[in-house]
Parts: structure tokens; C-alpha cells; sequence
């Protein structure tokens, strides 16, 4: 048995230009997914235009409050039965900051061979585009929600960002990107350094780069919007 690391395209429309033809070749061949949002992923598989069934296929989801015991009788009895499988995230590379990582490391357990495929990673890309150090970094999620936990979060990635000069990589709800960006040009010294990666992929993508003062000089509306933020 073979489980499959199936990328999905970041932003609408760009499936061409962001997967390679792999994608759609190994989606052809299986019959069963676990996928992080069931919707996201038959629209996905019916886009690939693949020939496949929809209805025919087998899902199983997989997000945050999937209980693992679940996920590890199910990649039982496909071992059993002799049957590949894919893992997809809503959006991106499954495993990475996804709860895809569950059925990874339960496919190690069981002796299950895992193959990732190619596709776009919204952290990497943010990365390679910030023009901060890609030797050393961490992704921390998603910062506290509570206002005092989350100025004491961005002074301390700070702190590391130059101790360490280590990049910190971390990323917020959409609808309150604006408020972080807010929050980390009035709380870093003005001479640190804040990478936004806003909507890759999708036409109105944008990276931008500049210390927390020269920020101030500039307008940008992350509402809504997938966004990656970087200290470096």
C-alpha cells in the first residue's frame, strides 16, 4: 500500500500553473482520500476533469478534532485490503501545519510507504520571497487571540529573529490580518524587519518587505486574505 501526499492550488483558478501533471495522474488512479474539508476536495478532484466518478469515490475527513483512533482503523483496512490512498489539505501541501500529519506518522507506524508529491507550499514560498534567512526558521501557527498574550508573543519571535537570526514564520485568521499587521509595526523596534506574503499564487498576490518603520509609510489590505507574516 502506497499514500499519497496530494497538493492542492493556494488560490482559485491556478491549478495549471501551480501543480505539476503528476497531481492528476496519481488523483486517477486512487479511489479513497482523506481530506481535510470534504467540499474543497470533490471540487478539486472534479476540476482535474480526471474522468473519475465523484460518487463512486471513498472519503474520509481529517481535520483537527478527527479522533486518531478513526484515522488509524481506516488506514488499517485499506492495509488489508491492498489499497492506495491520498491525503489532501484544503489547500496546499497536506502535513505541513495541516492535520494531515496524523495519517503520516499512523502510515509510518504501519510499515504504509509515503510518497509526497510536488506543489505549492505557502510557507516556503513565503520564505524564498521575504529575502530573510532560509538557513534557519520556525513556523509557529498561529499567535494568541488575547491582546497582552500576543504583544508578549511578537517580543519574544523578536527576540529570537535577532538572537537566533533565526526567521519566524507564523500566520493569523484572515479576518484579523489586518490587526497583526497593526500589532507588529507599533510593538517591533522600528529597525526590525516584517515580510508579508499575502494571497500567493493568486493574481493579486503580493510579498513585501520593509523594517517596522518604513511599514508605517505603507498601506495594504490583508482582510480576508490567506497571509504568511515573517520577522526577520
Amino acid at each position: 500500500m502506497k499514500l499519497y501526499l496530494i497538493p492542492t492550488p493556494l488560490a482559485p483558478d491556478t491549478t495549471e500553473g501551480v501543480l505539476p501533471i503528476q497531481v492528476p495522474e496519481v488523483v486517477k488512479k486512487l479511489d479513497v482520500f482523506f481530506v481535510e474539508n470534504l467540499r474543497t476536495a470533490r471540487r478539486f478532484i472534479s476540476s482535474l476533469k480526471t474522468g473519475k466518478i465523484i460518487d463512486e469515490l471513498s472519503f474520509f475527513e481529517l481535520h483537527k478534532d478527527t479522533p486518531e483512533t478513526d484515522t488509524l482503523n481506516q488506514l488499517k483496512q485499506l492495509l488489508k485490503e491492498g489499497k492506495d490512498a491520498g491525503v489532501m489539505s484544503e489547500a496546499g501541501c497536506p502535513g505541513v501545519a495541516d492535520p494531515g500529519a496524523v495519517a503520516v506518522k499512523i502510515a509510518h507506524q504501519l510499515g504504509i510507504e509515503v510518497i509526497p508529491l510536488i506543489g505549492p507550499s505557502s510557507l516556503l514560498l513565503a520564505l524564498m520571497a521575504s529575502g530573510m534567512s532560509g538557513q534557519s526558521f520556525v513556523f509557529h501557527g498561529y499567535l494568541p487571540i488575547e491582546k497582552a498574550s500576543k504583544i508578549k508573543a511578537i517580543k519574544q519571535l523578536e527576540k529570537e529573529a535577532i538572537t537566533k537570526k533565526q526567521t519566524q514564520l507564523f500566520i493569523e485568521t484572515p479576518y484579523r490580518n489586518n490587526q497583526l499587521l497593526e500589532d507588529l509595526v507599533l510593538h517591533c523596534d522600528p529597525t526590525t524587519r516584517i515580510c508579508v506574503a499575502c494571497h500567493l499564487t493568486a493574481p493579486d498576490g503580493f510579498v513585501k518587505t520593509f523594517t517596522a518603520k518604513d511599514w508605517k509609510k505603507h498601506q495594504v489590505d490583508l482582510h480576508k486574505k490567506p497571509t504568511v507574516f515573517l520577522i526577520g
